[in-house]
């Protein structure tokens, strides 16, 4: 091998751990492109608890996205007050949509169909690609935020409309799980920049959690002598879940690296 062949090489290995991003990414894609389109079922609306209130229908499933409300603000105040520091604008939109999701999710469990389910989903599918935007920026380089968050949101909010129109999630659960899978990945083989980031396994767990309680929405309203649903829980879960991430960003530091030591 020549120098300059070496030379050339050298370029490329360098980015291997965005290559290996990408290619998650493309695969997942493939995984859920090259199988049947998955439709909405039209059970997933028939939740565990209808019990009302004061004239609020299904009154925990709608009262627990308070939770998106309060974290998803407290995320937009250190936001502003930590932009001076250079925080990644993709962290700010990430807790509008979550803010955003108190609406959208509220709106959908005060009368559950497939239309009032397509205003939830478009503000998780920003959290989402927000999310996917801060840990590439932060962690493979600054300036991808310049150039991947715009598209990432336009994906994101594709994928929910593209359900609603077609009755198809193929796409939108591409969006959802992708930034997931990559978190644990993104943390192994990227060095810290910042401390806590372990918050974002934590965050990881807990959203593992919220889909476990959904998926369980009845059993555990009967396990709970119809205290809590599960549903319900999946909310606290997933705020849970943010606020993770919001205390990573209001306690991490910049990580500084050791001086190596030289001799004379």
């Amino acid at each position: 091998m020549t120098p300059q062949d070496s030379g050339a090489i050298r370029p490329v290995a360098r980015y291997w751990r965005e290559a290996a991003l990408i290619a998650i990414c493309v695969a997942m894609l493939a995984a859920f492109i090259t199988r049947e389109p998955i439709k909405q079922s039209v059970a997933y609306h028939a939740f565990a608890d209808h019990r009302a209130l004061l004239g609020i229908p299904n009154l925990q499933d709608v009262a627990s996205n308070l939770a998106f409300l309060v974290i998803g603000l407290a995320g937009i105040v250190l936001w502003t007050r930590r932009r001076a520091e250079g925080i990644a604008i993709s962290w700010l939109i990430l807790f509008i949509a979550v803010a955003v999701v108190f609406a959208g999710s509220g709106y959908y469990h005060w009368a559950p169909d497939n239309d009032s389910l397509l205003w939830d989903r478009l503000p998780m599918t920003v959290g989402f690609m927000a999310l996917f935007v801060g840990l590439i920026s932060e962690h493979a380089s600054e300036r991808a935020e310049r150039f991947l968050l715009a598209p990432a949101l336009a994906v994101g909010v594709a994928s929910a409309l593209w359900w609603h129109f077609t009755d198809d999630l193929r796409f939108y659960f591409w969006v959802q799980y992708t930034p997931l899978v990559c978190i644990p990945f993104v943390l192994a083989v990227y060095p810290p920049r910042y401390t806590h980031r372990s918050a974002l396994l934590y965050a990881l767990g807990l959203y593992v959690l919220a889909k476990f309680a959904e998926a369980w929405d009845g059993q555990i309203f009967a396990l709970t002598e119809n205290l809590v649903s599960g549903h319900t829980l999946k909310h606290l879960l997933a705020a849970g879940a943010v606020l993770a991430i919001l205390v990573m960003l209001w306690r991490r530091e910049p990580v500084v690296e050791p001086r190596s030591s030289t001799h004379s």
